[in-house]
């Protein structure tokens, strides 16, 4: 990007610096025209979107070194460490059944699943064998491993079936007898499990104790908003009727939205949410990875495996067992549950092939192209234009931004337009009127766009299951609660939300759905109003307004920042050192913020020894509502 900086002329340069919103599709013809027969663009756009270069695509060597270091970790007995190099080399496994290398995935899929079950994590090594058994239904090894899974859950009749399955598929003497051998051990269990259950009721309910990760989203909005206007700040949403506090006031799902780069080996990166143990990547990128192959699938991933009748079974497999494995093999694989014929926008399809784009570019940028593609998709164009994302209706910041953001927008965007036509099915066109349109979408993402926060607890001691098997551990067991800034979207409704450094309304996230809830009771057409960040409005005056003037491009004049308020006055203050004093030392960076917002502050004696850099001690008496300072008798 500097380097593309480097080389536009110092005249381009100008002719950007004094552009304003109407003229971007003439600059956008205009630097177009002078990359294009640039040798360093050519190469930045064959290295980004060059299948041969591609850095993301799959890689069967790759793969193999990293299943060789989780074999040797899992025989040493360390199975965390193989785990994690069980799932890399998932990462970069190819699974379409068509390659010669599909019994990779299919391996390590299974080495994975043993690793799982040492370490207890039984019904993720559960659906690691559903993985295995629906990309090679005739591999032995995968049944069996199933079939201990199984077992160890008490699944003893799916056991059973899944041991049959395994003999029968196995074709060693020496694996028929070691498979026979576990399944008596099975059976076996299965009797002392009977009796046991049948001398006592404590174990009638097999699912008594679980718990659902899952939350209730059920819940509806019956509260009528409005979009009102003010000078100050423009367009924002007020409410019809009075709103109780902690009513939910708006829900909605994104238009588009990204994972962060930060969080690519943590979270998923279609629902967002923490990865669990056996993460699912996707079938033909080594970027992406999901949660469970229902979000590969919604987000866009080709599907993997013979979930179909394009598998041949032994003729010795009875009718019985035959059933029961097709059952089986529709059980994890995800992608029946999404309709291929339903609306639905598979934001992960246009950047899955390998090129490495999506993962160079910035997130906002990615999010961009996202977004545009989507708008094609809902239209149905088959090249961009200019109305391609009116409907989007969001503000953009293009007339206050300097010239070395317009440069740098302008060139992402040209650059996002090539990988686009490289990556994508359609046509887009390259013209300086498709261009200007991301120009302006990217504008309007850095005005609009929130961060999608999770919420995550750190544990003192470990989990909280360690810590009551361990009753000894001195200290009490303790959490942090963090907020982990996860992904970036677009609303369109919740952006119509304004700003608050006091806000009435909060905003969290349930996977990628946004919630909007009061704080307070807020009257009928009172602006509903909330923070653009997590404690935004506990930092000082000075502070935020910068933090928001460069990120949103506005100057805040909330009643937090227009108004006299007690975190502005004492977060950076001193306590007066006169004993019996409770007031406070201010600064005299900070009395010329307090000056700016009251200006009765004047009258009080002794203030032109702020303009002298004198501290001045003033005690806060709270009024019902307001702050009245009281000079202290001394100067310090």
């Amino acid at each position: 990007m500097e380097k593309l900086k480097a080389v536009v002329p110092s005249g381009l340069k100008g002719i950007l610096s004094e552009s304003n919103p109407e003229d971007i599709p003439s600059t956008c013809s205009s630097l177009l025209e002078f990359f294009q027969p640039l040798p360093l663009f050519q190469k930045v756009v064959r290295e980004l979107t060059d299948p041969e270069t591609a850095l993301c695509a799959k890689n069967v060597a790759t793969a193999l070194d990293f299943k060789q270091k989780g074999n040797e970790y899992f025989s040493s007995g360390d199975y965390a460490k193989a785990l994690a190099f069980y799932s890399q080399a998932l990462r970069f496994a190819p699974m379409e059944v068509d390659k010669l290398d599909e019994m990779l995935a299919t391996t390590i899929y299974v080495n994975r699943a043993s690793s799982l079950h040492k370490m207890g994590l039984l019904i993720e090594a559960l659906r690691d064998c559903n993985r295995a058994v629906v990309l090679s239904p005739c591999y032995a090894k995968a049944w069996y491993r199933r079939g201990t899974a199984n077992a160890s859950l008490q699944n003893f009749e799916d056991a059973i079936s899944d041991m049959t399955v395994a003999m029968n598929m196995e074709v060693s003497l020496g694996g028929k007898n070691q498979i026979k051998d576990k399944l008596k051990i099975i059976l076996d269990q299965r009797k002392r499990t009977m009796r046991e259950s049948s001398s006592t009721n404590l174990h009638n309910d097999k699912n008594l104790g679980s718990c659902s990760n899952t939350v209730s989203t059920d819940e509806t909005c019956q509260i009528k908003l409005q979009c009102v206007s003010t000078p100050s700040k423009g367009r924002g949403m007020a409410s019809l009727s009075d709103i109780a506090q902690a009513s939910l006031v708006h829900s909605e799902e994104p238009y588009a939205v990204i994972l962060l780069k930060h969080c690519r080996d943590n979270y998923c990166h279609f629902c967002l949410s923490e990865l669990p143990a056996d993460m699912v990547p996707c079938t033909s990128c080594s970027i992406s990875l999901y949660c469970s192959q229902h979000c590969q699938a919604k987000a866009g991933g080709k599907p993997s495996g013979s979930n179909s009748n394009n598998y041949s079974i032994p003729k010795s497999v009875p009718p019985d067992l035959e059933r029961y494995i097709a059952k089986t093999l529709a059980i994890d694989s995800g992608y029946a549950l999404v309709d291929a014929n339903a609306d639905h926008f598979f934001e992960h399809g246009h950047e899955c092939g390998g090129a490495h784009w999506p993962a160079v570019l910035p997130c906002e940028i990615v999010l961009a192209g996202r977004a545009l593609v989507k708008s094609i998709v809902d239209k149905g164009h088959s090249k961009g234009g200019s109305e391609t994302i009116e409907s989007l209706e969001l503000l953009n910041n293009y007339a206050q931004m300097t010239l070395e953001r317009k440069l740098e927008t302008h060139i992402y965007s040209i650059i996002l337009a090539y990988c686009l036509q490289q990556s994508y099915g359609l046509e887009f066109s390259l013209t300086g009127a498709s261009i200007s349109q991301l120009v302006i979408l990217i504008c309007q993402i850095k005005v609009n766009s929130m961060a999608i926060v999770q919420m995550k607890s750190v544990d003192a001691y470990g989990p909280l299951e360690q810590s009551r098997s361990q009753p000894s551990t001195k200290g009490a067991l303790t959490s942090n609660i963090e907020q982990i800034r996860v992904g970036q979207a677009i609303y369109p409704a919740g952006s119509l939300f304004n700003h608050s450094c006091q806000p009435n309304v909060h905003a969290y996230f349930i996977s990628r759905t946004l919630f909007i809830r009061t704080t307070e009771f807020v009257p009928a057409g009172y602006p509903l109003e909330l923070s653009y960040g997590p404690q935004v409005g506990q930092q000082e005056f000075k502070v935020r307004q910068q933090l928001l003037e460069d990120r949103y491009s506005f100057k805040c004049q909330c009643g937090g920042c227009s108004e006299m308020n007690l975190s502005d006055l004492v977060i950076n203050a001193f306590r007066c050192a006169k004993p019996n004093c409770l007031g406070t030392v201010l600064d005299s960076c900070m009395a010329k913020h307090t000056q700016q917002k009251v200006s009765w502050l004047q009258v009080i004696p002794n203030f032109g020894s702020f303009e002298r850099h004198l501290p001045v001690c003033y005690i806060l008496i709270l009024h019902s509502s307001w702050f009245e300072f009281l000079s202290c008798q001394s100067i310090y």
